[in-house]
């Protein structure tokens, strides 16, 4: 299935679960989209883990092919499978400028980094999905320094996190660790997105 390109507050709605993480979608109408949408019926087993899959998706915008890939690749690492998971999503270069302020969706982070805007390690890397490393250092080109969606973002920014920095007189950023489990996405039980993998 190809990237989803939707509307993503209905999606949000109809998941319960706001995919930007900022809750915006679920304010004025916290009940799913559509005629029926306040008479939905208790979810099976299997609803409410395809459900938790689904949620971890779509806030990181991955087609289900990657997404599974990326599954298997956690369950071959040492600790949890659920919580390595989360990590290797959090580690992608899109995710990574979202996280550090450079853009305001992980959508806007993606386009800056297929367009070429960003750097790693002073090299240019236009690929989204790129994992970083522990201690890799992330810059803007020297062209794209003072382009007015990134300004906007870093003034607007909501949040920080402690496994990423960026340094606007600078212009760098660091991703210093992998997160811990309880710093991102704190809404989701990963438990059942390993259990519907593994059914």
């Amino acid at each position: 299935m190809s990237r989803f390109r939707g509307s993503s507050w209905k999606l949000s709605r109809r998941l319960n679960y706001s995919v930007s993480e900022t809750g915006k979608e679920l304010k004025k109408r916290p009940y799913p989209p559509g005629q029926h949408g306040q008479r939905r019926t208790k979810l099976s087993d299997f609803g409410l883990q395809l459900q938790e899959k689904q949620k971890v998706r779509f806030t990181y915008g991955m087609s289900e092919k990657q997404f599974k890939k990326t599954f298997k690749e956690a369950g071959k690492m040492s600790g949890k499978q659920g919580d390595n998971f989360i990590a290797l999503l959090e580690s992608r270069l899109d995710n990574v400028v979202y996280r550090m302020g450079l853009a305001r969706t992980r959508q806007q982070a993606r386009q800056l980094v297929s367009h070429g805007h960003m750097l790693v390690d002073g090299k240019k890397v236009n690929i989204p999905s790129y994992r970083l490393k522990p201690g890799q250092k992330i810059s803007l080109r020297e062209k794209s320094k003072n382009l007015k969606i990134v300004d906007e973002s870093l003034e607007a920014v909501y949040g920080s996190f402690d496994f990423v920095s960026y340094d606007k007189e600078k212009n760098l950023g660091v991703f210093a660790r992998l997160p811990e489990r309880n710093e991102v996405l704190s809404e989701v039980n990963e438990q059942l997105i390993v259990e519907f993998y593994n059914r």
